[in-house]
């Protein structure tokens, strides 16, 4: 699948942020947050509710636009921190958000079509449909009618048919069956095969963990930790006092 061909030079720094804060209205949520993603590399960005995770995403993506008060948001060269959320999107940053936002009125394809008006475009209908079985098989159904599980492939499907090089996952098992998290991690697993880079912000920290190749902590806005996914799952302490788990 076209996706392959990002994934030229994996030591190389891709992504990062450097000393952002960010505020919605008055509430100052993320503190000075700084980390760096290769590419081909899925990062969990971890941490209990409230700790600035959903915050961190929407400010990478420049989703309902945080005020971005300091610090650089960097993607394969490109400034994201100078940039409205259409300009983050056609840059490359694909964002899955936890609501899904799923066009109502609009069919599966329809939703997918949609995303493609932009250039460049990614994955092929068809590609997704061979992703997800289940797209296909519904692609006449309006897009809001389908199950949880459903909508959550929708709108990962939705993302990958732009051409991107970021995926922003928020949340992306909440509220699923454990059958369906485990399909939607299989299919996490095939991107990940594609060389895509991703963030996956998720409350199921073990799953995210078990997905990533390194995880980064946030605890009440600012990085408490920042290695290998690994060693979180070792590090009882750490998940413990961070994680609750």
């Amino acid at each position: 699948m076209s996706a392959a061909h990002h994934n030229q030079n994996p030591s190389r720094e891709y992504f990062s942020c450097n000393d952002i804060h960010s505020y919605y209205g008055e509430s100052y949520i993320v503190q000075g947050v700084s980390f760096t993603i290769r590419e081909g590399e899925i990062l969990a960005l971890l941490g209990r509710n409230g700790a600035g995770k959903s915050s961190t995403l929407r400010t990478i993506s420049r989703l309902d636009e945080p005020e971005l008060q300091q610090g650089e948001i960097w993607l394969d060269g490109k400034p994201l921190h100078e940039m409205k959320s259409h300009e983050a999107a056609v840059a490359g940053v694909g964002m899955v958000p936890e609501d899904r936002r799923i066009i109502p009125g609009l069919t599966v394809e329809e939703n997918i079509k949609l995303a493609q008006i932009v250039e460049p475009v990614g994955w092929s209908i068809e590609q997704i449909y061979e992703l997800f079985p289940r797209l296909g098989e519904r692609r006449k159904q309006e897009g809001v009618t389908l199950s949880g599980g459903e909508q959550q492939m929708l709108a990962i499907g939705r993302a990958l048919s732009r051409d991107i090089k970021l995926l922003l996952l928020d949340e992306p098992y909440e509220g699923l069956a454990p059958v369906i998290v485990q399909e939607i991690e299989k299919t996490l697993q095939y991107i990940r095969e594609q060389g895509m880079t991703t963030i996956i912000v998720e409350q199921n920290a073990v799953a995210a963990l078990k997905l990533a190749d390194r995880a980064v902590i946030l605890d009440t806005g600012q990085l408490v930790y920042e290695g290998s996914a690994q060693e979180v799952l070792e590090n009882e302490q750490l998940r413990h006092e961070y994680l609750a788990i």
